[in-house]
């Protein structure tokens, strides 16, 4: 008893007032299914840490969406060469299998999103001190050595969808849990705008652990679904919530700095932090916030004409040189009776949201679920997919005027083009379908390709010197050298399962 009236006391607080973290008394066995597994043999060396970041502050690992990273000519051999493994997560769908689980009842279309919003992973691994993090639908998340994918530890802290990028920072990792669902009384509630997603549906919110151990050490309750990745910059945690409730939280105690109600609903937009702001879409309500990090005002907004309820909500933005780039799926005007769509590409400038340029991708059906292509900027260029009508282009970051566009082959029934690139070497790297493609960053002319089944969801391909690290909607997490997709040249025959 002792033990558990601290514990009540600090959810009493919750419900009175500034939200705070609990401590880590949260429903689940010690030796049942879902328990902590810990494999402290599985860690790696100090040698086998060099050339891995240190942190992981933002999903796909900065403000800029850009997730490679280079190692010198003194690394070992293994980090350079790259090595190749794969992990079977909880849900693993076998990779040979082309046609996702369900897809006769649902079909390929629906099936394939269901997938990624429930059974796979959604977004792309973090990578820290040679450690591959990821979480999954399948409730669990992990942490794998990168260097043999042996299990160091799995835990189940909530049982909810994990769909974002675990974030690491100091001795800590943060889980986030929502899911896409509304239970029948938010359906009532979306007419009148006061719908949360989420709520009621299971337990949200920031779940804090032991980055070496995966133990539980705090977390951070809230309404709407915490879907999206959050962003740490200044010992902050900066949160988006399905209640439309945007937080800062201290990202050492989980005690609430601010919040500020934004109105909308988050989906999979996740905030990017640059010099001082925070920048973060919501839908239903559809605009693109400017905040201040320090107290949360809203410095600016703004939103795209025609974008659908879900467009903004759906898209991270990403940020650097002072420019803000953001994209959405619209809706075009059509006497068909058929619903057809665009992606509208802009950039603002960051400090006071002014319009820098605009951009109109090409006409598409509705594509199901997620409906974006998140963007990535790299030195003066940024690069956009869509499941539109499943291109990836590249522009001039200040002008808007497109490099190159490159059409997805085999985009499949969902369509394709959502995560966002990675460049490496003059080469830019797209996980989308069940494929891995390379491409000339400055053409666009196709280089290389690898077919590894499934399917990839918003996912980026992770580059620590020459291994690329992914995960997928089969429930997969993969290791996959660099060489091996850039000599896998662009056939018929290998476009083919």
């Amino acid at each position: 008893m002792p033990d558990i009236l601290p514990r009540f006391m600090g959810v009493a607080a919750l419900l009175a007032g500034p939200l705070v973290a609990t401590a880590t008394l949260v429903p689940g066995s010690q030796h049942g299914p879902y328990a902590r597994v810990f494999y402290a043999r599985n860690l790696p060396s100090p040698a086998a840490q060099v050339g891995f970041p240190h942190a992981w502050t933002h999903a796909y690992g900065n403000a800029r969406h850009d997730s490679a990273y280079p190692v010198g000519s003194s690394a070992p051999t293994w980090l350079k060469s790259g090595v190749t493994w794969r992990y079977a997560e909880a849900r693993a769908w076998p990779l040979s299998r082309h046609k996702p689980f369900g897809a006769k009842v649902y079909g390929d279309r629906l099936a394939l999103a269901t997938m990624t919003q429930f059974y796979g992973n959604a977004l792309g691994v973090s990578a820290a001190d040679g450690i591959i993090y990821a979480e999954s639908d399948d409730e669990f998340a992990y942490a794998l050595n990168a260097r043999t994918g042996r299990l160091i530890w799995r835990t189940s802290p909530v049982g909810n969808t994990l769909m974002g990028d675990p974030l690491v920072f100091g001795h800590v990792v943060y889980l986030t849990a929502g899911n896409v669902g509304f239970n029948f009384s938010n359906v009532q509630r979306y007419s009148q705008k006061t719908a949360a997603r989420g709520a009621g549906v299971s337990y949200n919110g920031v779940y804090a652990l032991d980055r070496t151990t995966g133990k539980l050490l705090w977390h951070f309750g809230t309404m709407g679904a915490t879907m999206p990745t959050p962003a740490i910059a200044d010992n902050r945690l900066f949160i988006d919530t399905g209640s439309g409730d945007i937080y800062a939280i201290n990202a050492q105690t989980g005690h609430q700095i601010w919040v500020k109600r934004a109105g909308g609903i988050a989906n999979m937009s996740d905030p990017a932090i640059y010099h001082g702001h925070v920048y973060v879409a919501l839908s239903v309500v559809p605009y693109l916030y400017c905040l201040s990090a320090e107290n949360g005002h809203i410095v600016w907004k703004a939103s795209i004409r025609r974008a659908t309820k879900t467009g903004l909500g759906d898209v991270s933005p990403a940020v650097a040189h002072g420019v803000a780039v953001m994209d959405a799926v619209a809706v075009v005007p059509s006497h068909g009776g058929r619903t057809t769509m665009t992606t509208i590409v802009r950039a603002y400038n960051a400090e006071d949201g002014r319009v820098l340029w605009t951009h109109t991708m090409g006409l598409g059906p509705k594509p199901p679920a997620f409906k974006g292509g998140v963007p990535m900027i790299h030195g003066n260029a940024v690069y956009v997919g869509t499941p539109v009508d499943n291109i990836y282009q590249a522009y001039d970051l200040h002008s808007g005027k497109v490099l190159w566009t490159w059409h997805i082959p085999k985009a499949g029934a969902a369509g394709a083009g959502r995560g966002p690139a990675t460049y490496s070497h003059g080469k830019l790297f797209i996980s989308t379908g069940p494929r891995l493609f390379v491409l000339n960053a400055h053409t666009g002319r196709l280089i290389g390709q690898k077919y590894l089944g499934g399917r990839f969801g918003i996912v980026n391909p992770v580059i620590v010197g020459g291994t690329i690290y992914l995960d997928n909607s089969w429930d997969w997490i993969m290791a996959v050298p660099v060489s091996t997709v850039v000599a896998h040249k662009p056939t018929h025959r290998q476009l083919s399962p």
